[in-house]
């Protein structure tokens, strides 16, 4: 299937200040995969190590010139090596904390071997071994799941795709013929989620019941890798985090709704772990009085959602059926999954050596409380984001922080056609299916 980061990943090839590259992701999201396609492509030979499934691999490194290392890599491999018609791929790399300082050498000595390093848990290692970290001497990659436009090309609906990311204010209405078909397809996605094992499943079989096996799998090797991370917090605090997510969706988290029984330190830092594997992300809240948004935020109030929507509605016993009609995603869980699939495209907007972060609002003053579900940064400008999981729904929060505020845009995503209603701000009203294409509707 096509991924919008292989563009990304040839540009990074193809550049002439080319620095070792470091995929970041939860596992499972398609690094090991995105490598091998772009070895394909590119025609590079490609030289794969996984030190996970072969800690020993490291001894081939204990040198620090790289000549040394391709010398011993071409033994070990029984192949000849020539750098600039390769390319080194050092998977979970997370298992040998020692081979990070390894990379500047490739960039200073070896410039012509291109090398990129991933890991599933590699967000500990990032933690935990500052002093390997070969700084100003390496890039970063950050992979999610795939996006709605993702989705679209999996299964072959390249003009659907054309559309909406050509898709302008100015244009024409969208027909509703066109619509419909757009929020069924999104239907799709909430259930099958943007994992790439459940995405090629639907393509090749669309049988729901696989899908929901290769979504409990999934959250099964979650589970086992618990046992790796990096922390004194039991394994069955973690999966009570893991599983209390997608039941508080939407709301602020609250560590007594998880186990009231439980000191809040281990489940905050079990909280913490999470995040670091990508199983969960934190929505923290921002005063959001200007940018950047994460100068004002307040750890103690923060909302998580889940790496996959797919994953969530598993999670929480949801299946297709549990839609009911195309124009109304809503859900026994108050619409909660709506924030859910809408924060999680969120997080693919930016450019991929970006680091994703989300953040939201909220008032919480007596007889006067307010939230907003997302806020963003666009450009130099602060942005709202109300999501409603049909096509209607009062939007007294957003009025109150544009009142507050005095911003000039604030954005509806909802299963409504495509608006902009002008009062003192601009509300600019989008469907579900383009809330990738946020940043670009936002400049037109």
């Amino acid at each position: 299937m096509k991924r919008a980061a292989e563009n990304f990943l040839r540009e990074w090839l193809e550049s002439k200040n080319r620095k070792p590259l470091v995929i970041r992701g939860a596992r499972q999201v398609g690094k090991t995969w995105i490598v091998r396609h772009l070895a394909v492509e590119s025609k590079k030979q490609l030289l794969e190590l996984n030190f996970e499934k072969n800690p020993q691999l490291a001894s081939i490194f204990i040198s620090n010139d790289p000549r040394e290392i391709l010398l011993r890599l071409s033994a070990f491999l029984n192949k000849s090596i020539i750098p600039q018609n390769s390319l080194l791929f050092l998977d979970e790399v997370q298992a040998v904390p020692e081979i990070f300082a390894k990379l500047r050498w490739f960039f200073e000595d070896m410039p012509e071997l291109p090398v990129v390093a991933a890991g599933s848990l590699l967000e500990f290692l990032l933690n935990e071994h500052v002093s390997h970290m070969p700084v100003g001497r390496i890039g970063f990659m950050y992979l999610e799941p795939l996006s709605y436009e993702e989705f679209l090309l999996a299964q072959g609906h390249e003009q659907l795709y054309q559309y909406i990311v050509n898709y302008q204010f100015k244009n024409t209405d969208i027909p509703l013929a066109i619509h419909e078909q757009l929020l069924m397809l999104f239907k799709e996605y909430i259930t099958v989620g943007g994992m790439p094992e459940a995405v090629a499943s639907w393509v090749n079989e669309r049988d729901l019941h696989k899908i929901n096996a290769i979504h409990h799998n999934l959250l099964a090797t979650y589970r086992n890798d618990f046992a790796k991370y990096r922390g004194k917090v039991p394994m069955s605090r973690l999966e009570e985090v893991m599983m209390a997510t997608p039941r508080l969706l939407g709301q602020k988290f609250m560590f007594s709704q998880v186990n009231p029984e439980i000191y809040i330190k281990t489940l905050k830092q079990a909280v913490f772990l999470l995040n670091q594997a990508g199983v969960c992300h934190s929505i923290f809240s921002s005063a959001a009085n200007g940018v950047p948004l994460a100068a004002e935020i307040n750890k103690k109030f923060f909302k998580e959602i889940f790496l996959d929507v797919g994953l969530c509605c598993a999670a929480l016993g949801l299946s297709y059926q549990h839609i009911s009609e195309p124009n109304d995603i809503t859900f026994i869980n108050k619409g909660a999954i709506a924030e859910q699939v809408v924060g999680q495209l969120l997080r693919t907007i930016e450019p991929y050596y970006i680091e994703p972060s989300l953040y939201y609002w909220h008032r919480d003053e007596k007889g006067s409380q307010a939230e907003i579900d997302y806020i963003i940064q666009h450009g130099n400008k602060v942005v709202p984001i109300e999501v409603k999981a049909g096509a209607f729904g009062t939007l007294k929060s957003l009025h109150a922080f544009m009142t507050l505020k005095k911003y000039e845009k604030a954005v509806k995503i909802s299963s409504a056609l495509p608006s902009i209603l002008k009062r003192e701000y601009s509300l600019i009203s989008i469907p579900f299916y383009l809330c990738g294409q946020i940043h670009r509707l936002l400049e037109a």
